[in-house]
């Protein structure tokens, strides 16, 4: 509990901090690389999806002709910048946005091809990313997507995401997910 309570304080600071990403500094970063060891780190955030409203965090970018037909949605393509917070609430601390890409990739189950990039703000992880890309059949309790990437601390990063939706309101079509993650990176 004390390490949540650090990343609440540093997050209600303003803090720029992050790892040199010039190409100099990654080159040393990749010579040394055989010196660091791996590392695992579990995340614990929830992602705020507002579809509609006054300020909508993901918007619908594209459809196909048949979209409207479709009892998946099939082929509608939405580009997002949602809130990753601390807790459930609207007002809890920003750690984050997940930046990125959804479409409705199922005919017969409405599941989503997600490619995103989780962008920390706060703490020891600001300036990193972690890159995701998976299915998601958004009405199973549990859905996994791979971690491919990242940067900052989480250079060549790889794991799992764990999704599992929080609050969903069925017709603003707005939705709370909670993640849990495991990455594996280099310290």
């Amino acid at each position: 509990m004390g390490k949540l309570v650090t990343i609440l304080f540093l997050c209600s600071m303003v803090i720029v901090q992050g790892i040199d990403e010039g190409p100099k500094a990654v080159e040393h970063w990749f010579k040394n690389l055989s010196q660091k060891k791996e590392k695992v780190t579990k995340l614990h955030f929830y992602f705020h999806d507002t579809i509609s409203g006054k300020n909508p965090t993901a918007i619908q970018v594209a459809q196909a002709n048949t979209t409207s037909q479709s009892p998946t949605s099939f082929g509608a393509t939405f580009v997002m910048d949602d809130p990753l917070t601390v807790g459930p609430e609207s007002n809890s601390t920003i750690i984050g946005r997940a930046q990125g890409i959804f479409a409705s990739a199922g005919m017969e189950e409405l599941g989503f091809l997600m490619t995103l990039n989780y962008v920390f703000t706060c703490a020891e992880y600001n300036g990193s990313t972690l890159s995701i890309l998976g299915r998601n059949p958004i009405f199973h309790t549990y859905r996994e997507m791979s971690i491919v990437g990242g940067s900052g601390v989480f250079r060549l990063a790889r794991g799992i995401a764990t999704a599992k939706t929080y609050w969903f309101n069925a017709t603003s079509l707005n939705a709370i997910v909670e993640y849990n993650v495991i990455v594996i990176h280099y310290e």
